[in-house]
């Protein structure tokens, strides 16, 4: 090997005796896998948390909308928080078909992207804003959402070759 460098052994198969290994990825790459792993997990708590806490915010907006004056400014704050549940959902839904596959699939944060502009189009009929901020908002809507159907179609395909 390397002079200076200790050599790692492996183990190849039970009851064989130990082997140098060939490189340090051998022993590298699962370690930093699990601690990607370790960071998917502490993230997918910290989702599942925000995700319950939206949600019961979305119940306290509903209950407050009993003694909304303004019934439309009330419908909009319950269906933002609706909204940002969602998007937490989708972002949850990242991580744990990253569990399920190993693979990150793109589709879920897309949709995430979708949902989180279209809050912001829900804010456009409360608040003032520039018709050109109008327009990059519906155009980013219809890039994700061309992206989501193209992305969708491939990873169907990707799937199906998968299971034959």
């Amino acid at each position: 090997m390397f002079p200076g460098i200790p050599v790692l052994y492996i183990r190849r198969r039970p009851g064989e005796s130990m082997i140098p290994s060939r490189c340090y990825a051998d022993n590298v790459v699962p370690a930093i896998s699990w601690v990607t792993q370790g960071i998917y997990l502490l993230i997918a708590v910290a989702l599942s948390a925000l995700a319950l806490v939206s949600l019961y915010d979305v119940a306290l907006q509903m209950v407050a909308l009993i003694h909304v004056d303004e019934m439309t400014q009330g419908v909009l704050q319950v269906l933002h928080a609706i909204l940002l549940t969602l998007i937490l959902v989708e972002i949850l839904e990242t991580v744990t078909a990253y569990f399920r596959t190993k693979k990150v699939l793109v589709t879920p944060i897309l949709i995430a992207g979708i949902t989180a502009m279209v809050r912001r189009v829900l804010v456009f009929g409360i608040e003032v804003h520039e018709p050109t901020e109008i327009g990059v908002t519906l155009a980013a809507i219809l890039v994700l959402t061309i992206a989501v159907v193209f992305i969708g179609r491939q990873e169907r395909q990707e799937t199906y070759l998968d299971a034959v």
